[in-house]
């Protein structure tokens, strides 16, 4: 079944975290119809042609949503990472927190600015816009 994994990730959490990865899933799910999903180095991770392009993580006190290219999204409330990658994320500790008209916003986004991931290993960790 579709998303199984993820699912199981999801179920995992306390409760408070649940209801946010819950909804996250949903949400990143209907704006990413096209998008493969799967658990990737142990967290919830959608891919657009082999490509990362979105995935959230339970931190210690948050659940941290990340774009791979969400630096170039120009919105205020992803913040960036550090170093060389073009990463940018923000950080849920209720449900209630998640706006889905920026989360559809910021998928949107995802879909038309993307930093090519998939390759990083075979440009010697060059980093190209796609």
């Amino acid at each position: 079944m579709k998303h199984e994994t993820i699912k199981q990730f999801n179920e995992a959490q306390t409760k408070e975290y649940r209801k946010i990865c819950r909804k996250l899933m949903q949400e990143v799910n209907d704006g990413l119809p096209e998008a493969e999903s799967k658990i990737w180095h142990a967290h919830p991770v959608w891919f657009l042609e082999g490509n990362p392009i979105v995935g959230y993580s339970k931190l210690k006190d948050c659940v941290r949503l990340m774009f791979w290219s969400g630096a170039d999204f120009g919105e205020e409330e992803l913040k960036p990472g550090t170093g060389k990658f073009k990463d940018a994320s923000i950080r849920y500790t209720d449900v209630d927190q998640i706006r889905t008209a920026d989360l559809k916003r910021w998928l949107g986004k995802a879909k038309e600015i993307q930093w090519d991931y998939k390759n990083i290993y075979k440009r010697k960790g060059k980093l190209v816009r796609r």
